[in-house]
């Protein structure tokens, strides 16, 4: 028990991931059609553990967005800053999401998953309406901010936590007890984050235990080439758009990025949700890289909205593998619109396991492709959105470095203090309760980044 204890989140995550893949593999090996087993264990025990775990994660998002981007908003002095941060943050987003489709297409051109696919046990898809970008930019602006609250609509939460935010900086004095308020609100939610967390690794373990023991393998089998294609173009996205740019740009270790990043990485990975994560994510770009709350709170949030890099590149790549699985020729205007048509779907597309089926839908019609090719990739979606999950939320650190860096809100000393990190994997449970307990000073707004 002690030696648990001492391990920290990620290995014991990880110790969660195997352990459930393993038993998942087993069960469906040995035990396949057993009713005691289906019953009692898949859709039983580990199905409430892991479902228990994503309910109450998902449970603390909308508080905690509302919370920090209000204290975000009220906090910066100047409205023009708010404004320039916004510019930075969707045009990076946007670039790097450009970037992703392009890099998917040319390398599906070259790989040609699609050619000789057999189509005749192709089944129909029914895919839902996806919205037009008019109605994506009306939905932002919330008519009931309660109903947003309540439904969890996280463009429209950002929105009026925004302009609630500001509203209250423009108040001045009389506004300072609400300000105290969302203060001590935002330091209780990073208090239930931390206590959360205790949670994951036996959540993970009974997501992972159910997901294999039901998930189709033969169709992994049968679509080899897609899979590794877009697992290609999610691993180049990273070491080489995102790494490159944060290098460039920052001047900041990729490699120590990567190595803080591994927490919310995961997390991503196994809850397939980029809404989900946000906890974790701004937990890793604050504490452990020294970002200001006041542009974290507003660039993670914004980016598990609009920052679709990982579903860009499952569009790409599937929109030049469907193409050739049914013999269409697409000319270079036909990939000229889908690049601007999955770039904009992007800021549409909400941050929630399985909704990148329902964007590709609209790529495809952009381009008369035949909807039913949908159906060819499902047996392996399910897969791929854990991965690019992870790879959205990668993007979405890295652009809030890059605008923290451009801002001076990020204390250096924190990014590159690996031995800080090396000593934050030995801390038990109950230090880790006691280093969130000094993330807020109380009568402060920015956040502080604690000397680990």
């Amino acid at each position: 028990m002690q030696q648990w204890i001492r391990l920290s989140l990620t290995a014991k995550v990880l110790i969660g991931m195997v352990t459930g893949l393993l038993i998942g593999l087993i069960m469906r090996h040995q035990f396949e059609g057993v009713a005691f087993v289906e019953q009692y264990l898949v859709n039983g025990l580990f199905d409430i553990i892991g479902q228990v775990f994503l309910t109450v994660l998902r449970m603390i998002v909308v508080p905690l967005v509302f919370t920090s981007i209000v204290c975000g908003a009220c906090s910066l002095k100047d409205i023009s800053v708010l404004g320039r941060l916004g510019g930075k943050t969707i045009a990076l987003y946007l670039l790097t999401t450009c970037i992703a489709i392009s890099l998917a297409m040319a390398v599906a051109l070259v790989v040609s998953p699609g050619e000789g696919a057999n189509l005749e046990s192709v089944s129909t898809y029914a895919a839902s309406t996806a919205p037009s970008i008019s109605e994506v930019i009306i939905g932002m602006f919330p008519s009931n901010p309660v109903e947003a609250l309540a439904s969890g609509n996280t463009l429209q939460i950002i929105v009026f936590a925004l302009l609630f935010g500001i509203a209250i900086a423009a108040a001045g004095k009389p506004a300072q007890p609400v300000v105290n308020l969302f203060v001590a609100l935002n330091e209780v939610m990073m208090k239930l984050v931390t206590l959360i967390m205790n949670l994951a690794p036996y959540g993970v373990m009974g997501l992972m235990a159910k997901l294999f023991y039901s998930m189709n393998l033969g169709a992994i089998g049968n679509l080899f080439q897609y899979f590794m294609v877009v697992v290609g173009v999610l691993a180049l996205q990273v070491l080489i758009t995102y790494c490159g740019l944060l290098k460039v740009t920052t001047g900041l270790s990729p490699r120590l990025f990567l190595k803080k990043i591994q927490d919310a990485f995961m997390f991503a990975f196994t809850t397939a949700s980029s809404n989900a994560t946000i906890p974790v994510t701004l937990e890793a770009v604050t504490r452990r890289m020294g970002v200001k709350n006041q542009i974290a709170s507003f660039t993670i949030p914004l980016g598990s909205t609009i920052n679709m890099d990982g579903t860009a590149i499952m569009q790409g790549a599937a929109t030049v593998f469907i193409a050739q699985a049914f013999g269409v020729e697409l000319f270079l205007n036909d990939y000229l619109l889908v690049i601007m048509t999955a770039t904009l779907a992007s800021i549409g597309t909400a941050g929630v396991p399985g909704v990148g089926l329902v964007m590709l839908a609209m790529v495809l019609q952009q381009v008369g492709l035949p909807l039913e090719g949908i159906a060819l990739i499902m047996g392996v979606d399910r897969l791929l959105d854990m991965v690019r999950t992870a790879v959205n939320i990668t993007g979405d650190s890295v652009v809030t470095c890059i605008v923290a860096k451009s801002e001076g809100a990020l204390d250096q000393s924190v990014f590159n203090d690996a031995t800080g990190l090396a000593r934050e994997k030995k801390t038990s449970t109950s230090t880790t309760l006691a280093i969130a307990n000094n993330l807020w000073k109380p009568d402060q707004l920015n956040f502080r980044s604690p000397n680990l």
